[in-house]
């Protein structure tokens, strides 16, 4: 019973988050009106009524354990998920991973063309530092530039972009990467943002470095986790359930811990850095259950 209560409470709680940053990505994000208005049409497509807001809730989470303000969270939330969307955008390019569905429609680039989804996508990414770097996020501008700091790091050359040029370089090569290459490709291409969006509300609150660096080390392994989960649902998952195609990773070669260590023994990893994330947040008391719920529900999703 207490299981189900803690799921539901989980739920509820990813629900009004979702519903809240897509209302603040609403009002940030210009009407598609104007000469403009096909690009901001394909933006709008891209990053609003839909996702999981994974990234969101937990910027929200983390803000809500130093009590920093609701709205300024929404907004560092809705810049996260642009960013997000923009690098989803360009992933699903013919020149990338070539895919046609994303979170159950039509990728950006068929729903549109090919060239309004490379300006979209570059256009989410500038508005999620405009958003940042805007003084209606913090009025504190020194938290303002440490937000922007700590995504420019997460999302580029070190981070997102980073993983993702290592991604492709493997797939090119034709050679096996091995665990610890592996887990550094995921952990930039996918770890960083999501250790950043467990950092974030820290850094909004001007908490201690010491819960700062507790609730990044958090993400770090939450982050490790959901990508063996997205691994997993890839292996063993259809694209109906999912709502974007699955198989593709065995289809392009491409390496993961899935391929390497088995399904049986990847899930046993992913459950290992539930527990251990779950550690990282004893200095936060029963204040943080909703995030040792959504570590939990990393591994047990099904889209």
């Amino acid at each position: 019973m207490a299981g189900s209560v803690q799921d539901a409470a989980l739920k509820d709680a990813l629900a009004q988050a979702a519903a809240e940053i897509d209302h603040t990505l609403d009002h940030i994000m210009p009407p598609a009106e104007g000469p403009e208005a096909p690009l901001l049409a394909a933006m709008r497509y891209a990053v609003i009524g839909g996702g999981k807001r994974m990234r969101g809730f937990l910027v929200l989470e983390g803000a809500r354990q130093f009590n920093a303000s609701r709205q300024a969270a929404l907004r560092v939330a809705a810049a996260i998920e642009m960013l997000h969307a923009y690098s989803l955008v360009h992933d699903d390019l013919p020149a990338m991973d070539d895919d046609d569905l994303r979170r159950g429609k039509p990728t950006v680039h068929k729903a549109f063309d090919e060239a309004t989804a490379i300006i979209a996508g570059d256009a989410l990414q500038t508005l999620a530092f405009g958003t940042l770097a805007d003084e209606d996020t913090h009025p504190d501008p020194a938290v303002r530039v440490e937000l922007v700091r700590c995504l420019a790091r997460a999302a580029g050359a070190r981070g997102m972009c980073g993983g993702q040029m290592l991604d492709m370089l493997a797939e090119q090569a034709g050679e096996p990467l091995d665990e610890a290459a592996v887990g550094r490709l995921q952990l930039l291409k996918t770890g960083r943002l999501i250790e950043f969006s467990a950092e974030a509300g820290a850094i909004l609150g001007k908490a201690p470095m010491s819960q700062r660096l507790s609730l990044a080390a958090y993400g770090r392994d939450v982050g490790a986790a959901f990508q063996i989960a997205d691994d997993l649902l890839d292996a063993t998952a259809s694209a109906e359930e999912t709502g974007k195609r699955t198989g593709k990773d065995a289809e392009a070669g491409k390496a993961t811990l899935v391929g390497l260590l088995g399904i049986e023994r990847a899930r046993l990893q992913a459950e290992r850095l539930v527990a251990q994330a779950g550690q990282h947040l004893d200095s936060f008391g029963e204040r943080a259950d909703l995030l040792r719920d959504l570590a939990a529900y990393t591994i047990e999703r099904k889209s």
